[in-house]
């Protein structure tokens, strides 16, 4: 089956289609590389041309479509392309994403905010927009709209009020999402990670000692960013009869549940 005949609901088929933005390092080049290994038909999007290009790594598997999720006329024309190139949609996993700025909230000031919410928040609205329009049209109809929401959509950290805020938002956008799409058999789910070992980890210095709620300082443990990969695969590759509302994924012993 090519791409452009499209998916008709057999995990095994081939040829199935999906798009990942902020695919040029971390969660999204996990992902992209775990379902190319599958066999999927994959669609890396994301700001740099280059680090989407060392993703891909020479699969044959692999389409660069290069977005900035942040402007909609960069997000529609990158899926008019992403059309033309695969014929169809059947997996949209929504990755691109910033922290944005870290302190009280009287320190933050109004552009980081802003900017972090149209990363994480429009720039998931935009492209979910854009593939629900090709997923309804397309036929066979329907497909699946994955959201990476984060720990912090259900307990925040310590300064974080602008990437809590816009996490917290993503969950909303989703249960909405799910919702619109069931009359065309569009499913969405999130999947909201904790101490999956990226730079933006490693920015965060969590190995190291991570700010507490009770103010100390503790390292914490984190977790291959592979199995992120394998995970958002699970989601993807269950028969449309099914879907993954709400996966959270952390490393063991992370200071998540309980009281940490």
């Amino acid at each position: 089956m090519s791409a452009a005949e499209g998916w008709d609901g057999d995990p095994g088929a081939v040829g199935r289609v999906l798009v990942v933005t902020g695919a040029g390092s971390g969660i999204g080049r996990s992902v992209a590389r775990a379902f190319l290994a599958a066999g999927w038909v994959v669609v890396l999007t994301g700001r740099r041309r280059g680090a989407l290009l060392e993703t891909a790594a020479g699969a044959p598997g692999a389409r660069i479509v290069p977005v900035d999720v942040t402007d909609a006329q960069s997000v529609s024309a990158a899926f008019r392309e992403i059309e033309r190139l695969t014929g169809r949609i059947d997996v949209l996993f929504n990755n691109a994403g910033t922290f944005g700025p870290r302190g009280e909230v009287d320190g933050i000031e109004l552009e980081a905010w802003q900017h972090t919410l149209q990363v994480n928040l429009t720039g998931t609205f935009l492209c979910a927009a854009e593939a629900f329009r090709i997923m309804k049209q397309q036929r066979p109809g329907g497909g699946r709209i994955i959201n990476n929401g984060s720990i912090s959509a259900h307990a925040p950290r310590p300064l974080s009020a602008a990437y809590t805020a816009s996490k917290h938002a993503v969950t909303g956008l989703t249960r909405s999402l799910d919702l619109d799409g069931r009359p065309y058999g569009i499913s969405c789910g999130q999947i909201d990670i904790g101490n999956a070992a990226t730079e933006l980890l490693a920015g965060l210095g969590t190995d190291r000692g991570a700010l507490q709620a009770d103010g100390t300082l503790r390292p914490e443990p984190s977790f291959p960013v592979e199995e992120v990969g394998r995970a958002v695969l699970l989601m993807a590759e269950l028969p449309p009869s099914a879907t993954v509302n709400s996966l959270v994924l952390t490393a063991s012993g992370m200071p998540f549940g309980g009281r940490g």
